[in-house]
């Protein structure tokens, strides 16, 4: 039989040899979490890595992802489409083992981690679903949804504010179906935490409503397997499970010291440590039994085989229910969506907008939204771009978007906020200017599969806009020609949001001169940028000054108004004062935008 000690060291060899074969990288971590990975992934994790997204499934996020090489070994061991060579090339270009975890790009990886405390965010999103999926579907002895959510997490991640937040939420919620694994270590990327990370860890998740474990030795698999199995008894409340670690376990001259962390260990401790484990395989060697053990194609095939069997006898008794999760779980549109959007649009248009609350609830699966001030973003941002980088698809909804926030003054009137969202590669930030372009942009945003969307509203009041029916299909191209001018236009005025009313008043003072404008809406360039060069230079022909207005930073917009064209926003702060007395104060009136054409017109 093979040893445990065997089986742990297993991760200690593809870890050392992967960061030595990069010259980069974190093996401290994964050396020192060994032990807790053999003991939840030989003993208790639910997976097959033929498969690795059958439903049923237990989810495994490292947290502290710099360790990725903790879940590429197991990735690699227990049989998931990640070869050897993969590892050997871990952090370099297009291989499939970054330097931390990447949702899509490696199979067995539930969320890209590495920004510190995103990964127990998602942990606990994880669990959530799980639970309030149980909760919809499961029945009397079809217990269908019904995993764990495991999640390691450091020290570092729990100095996250975002940690504090989620883990209040998930003793609030009573997710006891997420186990979080604690890696105590006492060593940070500054050094020992002894002296200035003095937070008594267990008694702050007992006090968030947690079951806490205390004092496990991480080391010890048969105690970490017990402390499992503790855990998993606790049905009101998520459990966290403190093991003492050395980090850089196994390493005889650097383990327990601030050199494990973040670099390789060197050839000559890694050789070192080979003759400290007991280990006579050359590098990247695993023995051929060892591979064995590790492997888990044929109890997870066993597992999903069941759970199959289980959901085809759930099928036949609840036909409606089965189906009704498979176009959940697949993330597909209620088949009624696209004809009761239309319905509720058409409402919208004819100012009947009570009705668009059906298009809104269509959608039945678990989309998850957001909404907060634009402002609050900021606190945001990480989600907002991890989201973006995995190419999934929340919405975020932010209102309040400009020093139209009046009173509050320059704290919560967001300046350069729309202007950096827009900036995120892969997503879609809409600014709309009515009720018709905002439902426009809410469908877009429900039928984004692998793009989130941003939502920017405002908090004042704004007229409402007329449009014509034909003009609805041209919202969704991004942008558009809201109001066009007899014969060939001398400017075109571009703008978003409320500061479409200030270029239609703009428009009609310049009509008034003899000057013809065309008003272009551009809720979202993400989508415009999108279109083919026709249609964009039929909305902003060549040849043609033009005007943007937007409250806000005005950089953003010199990439489409030309060297020639020009920018009426606000480049400082905002004022606390009245919302017409801000706009008036930094000149977002139809004067500005009326006087700015005509310099661009002037030349």
């Amino acid at each position: 039989m093979v040893s445990q000690a065997s089986l742990a060291n297993a991760i200690r060899v593809l870890t050392m040899d992967s960061v030595q074969a990069a010259n980069s990288g974190h093996p401290g971590a994964p050396m020192g979490m060994a032990e807790m990975a053999l003991a939840l992934w030989s003993r208790h994790l639910k997976h097959n890595p033929a498969d690795p997204a059958w439903p049923d499934r237990d989810r495994f996020v490292l947290s502290n992802g710099h360790g990725s090489m903790l879940l590429y070994a197991l990735l690699h061991l227990t049989g998931y489409d990640l070869p050897l060579d993969e590892l050997k090339n871990f952090r370099q270009l297009h291989s499939k083992t970054p330097g931390h975890p990447e949702y899509g790009l490696t199979a067995g990886v539930e969320t890209t981690t590495g920004p510190l405390g995103q990964g127990i965010g998602n942990s606990v999103g994880l669990a959530l679903a799980e639970k309030l999926l149980a909760i919809e579907f499961n029945r009397e002895g079809f217990a269908i949804v019904d995993h764990y959510n495991y999640v390691f997490v450091g020290d570092g991640c729990l100095m996250e504010g975002i940690s504090h937040e989620v883990c209040s939420l998930a003793g609030t919620w009573k997710l006891s179906k997420l186990i979080a694994f604690f890696d105590d270590n006492g060593m940070s990327i500054d050094g020992a935490v002894e002296g200035w990370f003095t937070d008594d860890t267990p008694r702050r998740f007992e006090a968030y409503g947690w079951n806490v474990i205390r004092g496990v030795d991480g080391h010890d698999v048969d105690a970490v397997d017990l402390a499992i199995c503790a855990a998993k008894s606790q049905h009101d409340k998520p459990t966290l499970i403190c093991c003492k670690t050395v980090i850089g376990k196994g390493s005889p001259n650097k383990a327990g010291t601030l050199d494990a962390h973040g670099a390789a260990l060197g050839k000559d401790e890694v050789a070192a440590t080979r003759v400290a484990l007991g280990i006579t395989e050359g590098a990247f060697e695993v023995p051929e039994a060892v591979r064995a053990a590790w492997d888990g194609r044929a109890a997870g095939a066993t597992r999903q085989a069941e759970w199959q069997a289980l959901f085809a006898a759930y099928r036949a008794a609840h036909p409606k229910l089965a189906t009704e999760f498979v176009r959940r779980m697949k993330g597909e549109l209620h088949p009624e969506f696209s004809a009761t959007a239309a319905e509720a649009l058409q409402a919208i248009v004819s100012k009947n907008e009570a009705i668009a609350m059906n298009g809104l609830v269509l959608h039945g699966g678990f989309r998850p939204f957001g909404g907060t001030y634009l402002m609050f973003s900021e606190y945001a941002r990480n989600a907002i771009r991890m989201a973006a980088l995995m190419r999934i698809n929340p919405i975020f909804i932010f209102t309040h978007d400009s020093v139209g926030v009046g009173e509050d003054g320059p704290t919560h009137q967001p300046i350069e906020q729309a202007a950096t969202l827009r900036m995120v590669p892969n997503l879609d930030v809409w600014r709309p200017c009515n009720s018709v372009e905002t439902f426009v942009a809410w469908q877009i945003a429900i039928e984004h599969r692998s793009t989130p969307s941003a939502l920017i509203l405002t908090r004042q009041n704004l007229p409402h806009l007329a449009h014509h029916s034909n003009q609805t299909s041209m919202i969704r191209r991004g942008g558009y020609v809201l109001k066009d001018c007899s014969g060939a236009p001398k400017a075109v005025i571009i703008a978003t949001g409320s500061e479409v009313c200030v270029a239609l008043d703009a428009q009609q003072a310049l009509a008034e001169k003899g000057i013809a404008v065309r008003v272009v809406s551009l809720p979202s360039s993400f989508v415009f940028d999108q279109q083919d060069v026709s249609y964009r230079e039929s909305v902003l022909p060549r040849g043609v000054p033009r005007v943007a207005v937007e409250a806000g930073v005005t950089g953003y917009w010199r990439q489409y108004v030309g060297l020639e064209g020009a920018v009426v926003g606000i480049d400082r702060f905002g004022e606390s004062a009245p919302v017409s007395q801000v706009f008036e104060y930094f000149g977002i009136t139809a004067a500005a935008v009326l006087t700015a054409v005509e310099g661009v017109i002037a030349g």
